[in-house]
């Protein structure tokens, strides 16, 4: 009789796994071709960094600042005037948060990710004229 409760044990439990794989793997197919669509639309992230994983919108929010027009941001000291006072304010060793800290620097990071290659182009665009 224990054997036969065993036995069933570990059927049901395979079944269940096996669902959780299946579903799993159901849920990286659609991911990566949502991925691969977004890529060929021109949207290469997703919206997303791929470092941070953060989006324009969340940068421009956490360091209280307009979102760069046309490639270009109206005020950049005022980016890094932001970041190091909240990088500064969020200091481990002041009684700050590690977390926090590191989402202002990611932030930072993303706000640069989006505007140093369309900066890079006009300046490309400007050497050649």
């Amino acid at each position: 009789m224990a054997h036969r409760l065993v036995t069933q044990v570990v059927l049901i439990g395979s079944r269940v796994l096996g669902r959780a794989f299946a579903e799993a793997y159901k849920q990286a197919s659609a991911s990566s071709a949502y991925q691969r669509a977004q890529a060929k639309a021109g949207n290469a992230t997703g919206g997303r960094s791929i470092s941070s994983g953060m989006t324009l919108d969340e940068a421009c929010k956490i360091l209280d600042v307009q979102p760069p027009k046309g490639g270009k941001m109206e005020n950049p000291e005022q980016v890094m005037e932001r970041f190091k006072k909240l990088f500064d304010a969020n200091d481990p060793q002041k009684g700050g948060s590690f977390y926090l800290q590191s989402k202002v620097l990611r932030a930072r990071e993303r706000l640069e990710a989006e505007i140093k290659p369309i900066q890079e182009k006009m300046e490309q665009e400007a050497e050649k004229r």
